[in-house]
Formats: structure tokens, sequence, C-alpha cells
């Protein structure tokens, strides 16, 4: 009888430490228990991060050191001269020593102390290679000119010579879409512009998805707003692999019509919109937008030195003037380099920027001596 009781005692502890452990388990690894969820090792994210399959991956902080380097790196800046020396001879005695003299530092514009990026940031790690256009137009840019097939072709022949030439800066490709194009005629609100349909956005969406491609929706706002057609594209905004472009260019504030003179924007416009991207990059938990801006006169963009970078959002001034390449770097160093705000981008122009006799198409090589080397290449 004692050893019947030993026995169901013995058996009694044994489930009350199972039931114990359980619990435990329950309370400190509440995941596991989850219905559907299953878990795998990242090998991005490396030996110790854990990511929830078929859900985004846990986005790593950005490595700091590794940023500023890369920062300092592209901005490209002259190495510092060396110290040289000179004789000096002393008036009252004759006795002549040698001296070294240490030339000052010099303050560069670039890079600029802007904000660091949040965790996730496509810049500056990387380069990015774009085929700009309208897919209503053979005329606007590569991006609708050539049939999808020869379109894919031509992009991944520019994003391998980039590859070639700077192969520590990985590339990523993408497509700059017009989403909002400015119009020679008013139109039924009189604003001058024409906005493209979804029907057009979800072509270039997919047609980047088929090559691992990024997306910028570019806005040319004619008689409207910044504050008006932005916000009307949040649902694309919204999707992480989409981005901004803004044409002051087209930005008729001036009241003239599109095309008659070179239009405007202010800090305020492009402000607004870095708040507006960095509204959704919080709410939706995406790594951070970049916002583009077009640039190829002074009074294009106007108080640059008001722009403000945020951790959601890297603004791009991107030079957008065609013409030889003595004329290209010109634009590129009184409107970039003199005006830094974050980070540069430079236009190639297939047809226009080769039609002087003589001239020929920049090459990475050519750009990648610039002061700062630009981050995004742009192709029309």
């Amino acid at each position: 009888m004692k050893d019947g009781f030993k026995f169901q005692v013995k058996y009694v502890w044994v489930f009350c430490v199972l039931l114990i452990a359980l619990f435990a388990s329950f309370f400190f690894f509440p995941e596991y228990f989850k219905g559907g969820a299953s878990y795998s090792r990242s090998k991005e994210l490396g030996e110790k991060e854990i990511v929830k399959k078929d859900s985004k991956p846990i986005v790593p902080p950005l490595d700091v050191e590794a940023y500023d380097k890369k920062m300092l790196a592209i901005a490209n800046n002259p190495p510092p001269k060396a110290p040289t020396t000179k004789v000096v001879k002393d008036s009252t005695t004759g006795v002549e020593t040698i001296i070294t003299v240490t030339p000052p530092p010099v303050v560069y514009p670039w890079p600029t102390d802007a904000v660091r990026p949040n965790g996730g940031a496509l810049l500056p790690f990387n380069r990015i290679i774009a085929y700009y256009g309208n897919l209503y137009s053979t005329k606007m840019g590569a991006l609708g000119e050539y049939p999808e097939a020869e379109m894919f072709q031509r992009l991944d022949a520019e994003v391998k010579k980039w590859e070639v030439a700077d192969p520590n800066t990985p590339v990523v490709p993408a497509l700059h879409y017009i989403a909002v194009v400015a119009q020679a005629g008013s139109g039924k609100d009189g604003m001058y512009r024409a906005r493209m349909p979804s029907s057009e956005i979800d072509k270039v969406i997919a047609m980047a998805e088929k090559i691992n491609a990024i997306v910028f929706l570019d806005i040319q706002v004619g008689f409207s707003t910044v504050q008006t057609e932005v916000p009307l594209f949040e649902k694309y905004l919204k999707l992480e692999n989409v981005h901004l472009g803004l044409d002051p260019e087209f930005s008729m504030k001036n009241g003239i019509k599109p095309g008659k003179v070179v239009g405007t924007m202010d800090a305020i416009d492009v402000n607004f919109a870095a708040n507006y991207l960095a509204k959704l990059v919080k709410d939706n938990n995406l790594p951070p937008k970049i916002l583009i801006v077009h640039r190829y006169t002074q009074k294009m963009v106007t108080n640059y030195q008001l722009m403000k970078p945020l951790p959601e959002v890297q603004i791009l001034m991107h030079m957008d003037g065609w013409g030889g390449g003595a004329k290209k770097i010109n634009t590129y160093k009184q409107f970039v380099y003199k005006e830094p705000v974050q980070f540069a981008g430079f236009k190639l122009f297939y047809k226009n920027d080769v039609l002087d006799p003589g001239t020929v198409l920049m090459t990475p090589e050519q750009l990648l001596k610039l002061s700062p080397q630009p981050i995004y290449i742009q192709f029309q």
C-alpha cells in the first residue's frame, strides 16, 4: 500500500513540475504559442536576428560609423594639403632655421550636417540608376520610349556599367514615372496639369517588380500645388518601394503657362512633401523614403538652406540640366555643390546631351570624379 502511495505521489510531483515548466514557457515565450506562426533565422540580419516568416523583416538600426564613412567617401573632397617647409633667417644672428608650415584646415560643404536617417535607408549605401518617363509618350524619356523588354535590357546595361565603375556601392534599378504631367492646355479645372490614372501607375509598379526595382512618382504641378497633388498618391507612397520626385521646372507660381518659362518651388513646398512622407513612414512602419527635387537654375529652387531632411525622409537635389559635359559639370557645381542639402543626383539625356558635334554621353568614371559623387543617376 505504501509503495502504491509513493508511486502516486511521485507521478503527481512529476506532473506538477511539467505543468509549471509549460506555464513558464507560455509566459516567457508567448510568440511560440501563437497559431500559424513559424520562425526562421534571417541570413541578412545575422545569426542573432529572428524573423517571422511571411512578415516584414526586422529593420536593424543604422550603422552610424558605416554611414558617416560612406558620406565622407561620396563627398569626394580633395585630400588635405601636405605640410611644407621653408627656411627662416634670423635678421639679428643670421642663423637659418627650417620650419614646417601646416596648411589651415579647409571646411567643405559636403558632407552636410543633415540628420542621419533611420535604419533601412537606401542612401548612401546604394546608388540608384533610374529610367525616367511616361508610358503615354515615347518622347518624355527612356521609360515609355522603348518596349518593356528592350527598356529592361537598356537599364540593366547601365546598371552593369556602374557596378564595374564603383564596385563598392551596390546598384538599385529604378523606374521614375511622371505621375502628374504639366500641360500646355489649362484642362477642365484650369490647373495646366494631367494626373495619370491608377491603371498606368499600377503598370509601372508591376514592371518594377519584374526587375526588383524601386519606383519614383514624379509630380509636375502646373498651376496646382505640391500640397494638393502629393496626398492624392498616398496609397502608392505607403508602399515600401515607392518614393517621390518634385519638378520645380513646371511649378508655375508666376501664372505663366508651363513650358514658357522655368517654374519654381520653395523650401516650404519641399518640407511639406518631406513631412507628409515622414508621417506615412511612421504610421506604416516603413524604411526611410527618398524625396528627389529637380534643379538646374538658381531661381528654380529657393531657400535651400531651410530644407529639412528627416530621419524618415532623405532629400536629394537632382541636377536636371542638359548639354555637353563641361556645361553640365558647371551647372552641378553652381546649383548642387554650392547649395548642399543632403544627397546629389545627376541626369543624363540620351539625345539632348549629344546634340552638339563631338559631344558624347558622360561616363560613370567621369561622374565619379565630381564632388559630391552623385548617388542617383537618371536617364531620359
